[in-house]
């Protein structure tokens, strides 16, 4: 079994930052992709970053050049920094992870994600 388990979220004012972090845990062999996902209310899902094993990152371009996200391979984790917050990055920020297991089964692992909210 795998889980994925965010922490960070919180209420931060206008131009503020925040700094998500996602563990894995688990019967986990390997991970390949990481990502942050967001929904606001009363709206789907979004990519936030998507980033590879490598440490390579795609960003919406929402949030190109305020957030940065890292993995530490070794300590299966994923983080968000998250700088100049504006009130539309408010939303439930969900991690998401790519993993093969010890099993050699590959599966999608999503956390149950961690809200956060800009706003003054």
């Amino acid at each position: 079994q795998v889980q994925l388990v965010e922490s960070g979220g919180g209420l931060v004012p206008p131009g503020g930052s925040l700094r998500l972090s996602c563990t894995a845990s688990g019967s986990i062999f390997s991970i390949n992709t990481m990502g942050w996902y967001r929904q606001a209310p009363g709206k789907e899902r979004e990519l936030v970053v998507v980033i590879g094993s490598g440490g390579s990152a795609n960003y919406a371009d929402s949030v190109k050049g305020r957030f940065t996200s890292s993995r530490n391979n070794a300590k299966n984790t994923l983080y968000l920094q998250m700088n100049s917050l504006k009130p539309e990055d408010t939303a439930v920020y969900y991690c998401n992870a790519d993993i093969v297991t010890t099993a050699y089964y590959r599966m999608n692992a999503w956390g149950k994600g961690t809200l956060v909210t800009v706003s003054s």
